[in-house]
């Protein structure tokens, strides 16, 4: 089997794909960032072997071009709202099918790409059906290009959109309504989700699988934010809400400007983000506890905050199997 060694990745300018591109350029591959914004992406630029170009993904033949000659192509394209911009069917489906094709065209032999836990395509979530739909389509060429399609539950880390969104809630109000409070999810660390990517690129039992990720703990959301609190020392009321106030919570703040919650966000929480066996190691490491890493970048103020969280935790306990 050919080396791999020319790495394209799509997407590699936010949360999840900054953490990859630097575990890639660690290992010595050369990277080719695909981004809309060159200056969105000035912390990647400096890295070793790393290459930043500005690219329209959605003009075929601009795409092409920078395929060409690429040993391996990753796509991490996600959007958890849609705009009038940016729509699921346009991003997670059909962007993964015209990789898949391109991919092929241009005789490019590994595919990496992500999707998300539980996705199926009779999901009522249209994230989780446009998600179901895009791993249909790259393993539809599996016979042609070498796919992996990776399915993780909520990604936690420093910079994420999850623990950081609840934080900043916990800090604001005093109380707090919890659509779904028991909906269910296995977090997993960002630089776990890193290294499986990076380990998997040119493992060839990985090839034309989809594989599962969660972390080494199931919690609800309630416990979630309950930890939340705990760490930033906040005694707040949490109210959670049933079915019907749920709904109604998440049709009032997808009208808001600024969208923390959709009633498609409220879908997919009706499945639980868990995978079906608990997961201890993913290719030789360890998953690492939500309670290891929280605390370094939720308590920002002093070292001796920070330290006194991570004191206080060993004697608590927020998650269940």
């Amino acid at each position: 089997m050919q080396r791999i060694r020319q790495i394209c990745v799509i997407g590699g300018s936010g949360f999840v794909g900054s953490a990859i591109v630097h575990k890639l350029s660690v290992a010595g591959y050369d990277v080719k960032v695909l981004t809309r914004r060159r200056e969105s992406s000035k912390h990647l630029i400096l890295l070793p072997n790393v290459q930043v170009v500005e690219c329209d993904i959605f003009n075929d033949t601009a795409l092409s071009g920078h395929l060409h000659g690429q040993d391996a192509v990753i796509n991490l394209v996600g959007i958890l709202h849609e705009t009038s911009q940016a729509r699921f069917d346009k991003l997670h489906a059909e962007l993964p099918a015209r990789l898949a094709d391109i991919c092929c065209k241009q005789g490019v032999k590994r595919l990496l790409h992500m999707s998300a836990l539980q996705a199926s395509a009779n999901a009522k979530s249209a994230y989780l059906r446009s998600k179901a739909a895009g791993e249909a389509a790259v393993l539809a060429r599996a016979r042609e290009v070498d796919v992996t399609v990776f399915r993780p539950s909520v990604i936690f880390g420093r910079g994420d959109q999850f623990l950081n969104l609840f934080a900043n809630v916990v800090k604001i109000l005093p109380v707090i309504a919890v659509a779904k409070p028991h909906a269910r999810f296995q977090p997993i660390w960002v630089e776990d989700v890193a290294h499986v990517f990076v380990a998997s690129l040119e493992n060839i039992s990985t090839y034309g699988r989809s594989m599962d990720l969660g972390g080494p703990q199931v919690y609800t959301l309630q416990q979630l934010i309950e930890f939340v609190a705990f760490l930033l020392g906040k005694k707040r009321r949490i109210v959670p809400l049933n079915d019907k106030l749920s709904y109604y919570q998440a049709y009032v703040m997808e009208k808001l400007p600024v969208k923390l919650m959709t009633r498609d966000n409220l879908f997919s929480m009706e499945v639980d983000s868990v995978c079906a066996a608990p997961v201890k190691e993913l290719f030789g490491n360890s998953t690492t506890a939500l309670e290891a890493v929280a605390p370094e970048y939720l308590v920002g103020d002093t070292p001796r905050g920070a330290y006194d969280r991570f004191r206080s935790l060993a004697g608590r306990t927020f998650g269940r199997r």
